[in-house]
């Protein structure tokens, strides 16, 4: 038995020692060893900068998204001696829009015809009809041997989505560029004479669509609004059809949140300097050619001869020409004037 109790003894000394022995020396961790998420990496995690809100207004935003679009099937509509109209569709954004495809008779000339992506102006969404606006404007162009599109902005008509209005949103200008990339699709169309036509709110929508693709060779804008939003504020818009949109709907809470995160327009605000083209303008390659009369009573001549005074220090050709009648629409004795000028431009620059 006295044996046996010197045997315990000398065990336990020994294992006490041994581990004295292993703490001292750190062999022994008395704590458990730090676990690493394998879902991320400590070190080489970058933190990311919050997007900023609206982002899709500026002008940086438009000029790096792409633009793809084809032309869907054709329905013919009408044919005159000179071009064949059909009923046709692209898509943007995911969404489904409409438009009028006019396309000249004959031969057409080498590498394709020439093409206008023809951009309406403000008509309330629920009155707008893909054939029966502008049909005069439409016919006069075709037959002088351009491949017209006229397009149904979202919203209205049939065209998919909601109207989401010119001077606070992109989705007009998104509308006018995939509709520019699916014309230059076309099998009947030269992809590199595409050039646009704007009315009224259009105004704004082209000159936007123009910045964002400088190298677009010709814009002709007819009483055009809206271009620095400065004069938006002096001269506003006198259209007595205007529907401004119903609470709740998503362009008004757009809208909403919109002066929550950038506050009302303001030259010198970091988002609001990047929405205006006037900062944009001298990158323009193209030209311009703009017309309006002075007894226009919904959008003040005062638009575009400011506009003209801004592009002044650039190299971008731009003439304004102003008629004495002819109210918004330019119409009358004024209308045959500007149509041939603006056929002429066309032809000059496409």
């Amino acid at each position: 038995m006295k044996k046996r109790a010197w045997l315990s003894i000398f065990i336990v000394l020994v294992v006490f020692l041994s581990a004295w022995w292993l703490v001292q020396s750190g062999r022994w961790q008395t704590t458990f060893p730090e676990i690493k998420s394998p879902l991320v990496n400590t070190e080489s995690a970058e933190v990311q900068p919050t997007p900023m809100l609206f982002v899709e207004m500026t002008v940086p935003y438009l000029r790096e998204r792409s633009y793809e679009s084809t032309l869907g099937a054709r329905t013919r509509h009408s044919e005159t001696a000179t071009y064949t109209s059909y009923l046709t569709s692209y898509e943007s954004d995911g969404l489904n829009i409409n438009g009028l495809l006019t396309i000249p008779k004959g031969e057409p000339p080498i590498g394709g015809w020439p093409a206008i992506v023809f951009v309406h102006g403000y008509i309330p969404p629920t009155i707008y009809k893909t054939t029966g606006n502008y049909v005069a404007y439409v016919d006069y162009l075709a037959r002088s041997g351009f491949v017209v599109f006229k397009i149904d902005l979202r919203g209205h008509d049939k065209s998919e989505g909601e109207p989401g209005g010119a001077y606070y949103s992109s989705d007009y200008v998104i509308d006018t560029l995939n509709a520019r990339a699916a014309l230059g699709a076309a099998s009947e169309v030269n992809e590199n004479r595409i050039g646009l036509w704007g009315h009224s709110m259009a105004g704004n929508v082209t000159m936007r669509a123009f910045v964002a693709r400088p190298e677009i060779p010709g814009v002709v804008i007819w009483a055009g609004a809206g271009y620095t939003y400065t004069d938006l504020a002096t001269y506003r818009i006198s259209d007595n059809s205007y529907r401004p949109p119903q609470t709740n709907t998503s362009r008004q809470r757009k809208r909403e949140q919109l002066r929550e995160a950038h506050g009302d327009f303001n030259a010198e605000h970091p988002f609001w300097k990047q929405v205006a083209v006037t900062d944009y303008l001298k990158d323009l390659k193209g030209a311009l050619e703009v017309h309006h009369a002075v007894n226009d009573d919904v959008v003040s001549i005062e638009y575009s001869r400011n506009l003209m005074k801004l592009l002044n220090g650039t190299n971008i050709r731009h003439t304004l020409f102003e008629y004495p009648t002819g109210g918004h629409n330019i119409d009358g004795s004024s209308f045959s004037t500007a149509m041939q000028r603006t056929v002429e431009f066309y032809k000059a620059r496409l």
